[in-house]
């Protein structure tokens, strides 16, 4: 299973807490963790491995769409900001689409991202 991770600026400590919850369960069912640039740093720096694609303003977003589209993603957690705004919004939008039309379960917040992880 494939789990792909984004988060904004202001919800990055909050994505690798969240991690770093769930480590157990990521590590007993041997998910792979995939991540936009940045969000994929900081979450390698508190010890997980994970495939980096580019930052989500510079295409990370779309790069993560494209695997949604592929089949090669099996699930999405995308700690968003919604009170900030974001250059890349329509890549964003694309995503969630994307996750939409393929049936892949997103979660934009801890309490929806905690559902999805019991549920594995």
């Amino acid at each position: 299973m494939t789990i792909a991770i984004i988060a904004h600026n202001g919800k990055k400590p909050e994505m690798v807490q969240f991690l770093n919850e769930y480590k157990d369960i990521l590590h007993l069912k041997h998910i792979k963790l995939m991540a936009t640039g940045t969000t994929g740093a900081k979450t390698e720096a508190a010890g997980f491995e994970v495939e980096k694609l580019l930052s989500g303003p510079m295409g990370g977003d779309a790069q993560i769409a494209s695997r949604v589209a592929e089949g090669k993603v099996d699930m999405v957690l995308f700690f968003r900001d919604p009170l900030d705004k974001h250059p890349h919004e329509p890549d964003i939008f694309m995503l969630m689409r994307l996750c939409d039309v393929h049936n892949i379960p997103l979660a934009t917040n801890p309490a929806t991202a905690s559902l999805l992880m019991k549920a594995i």
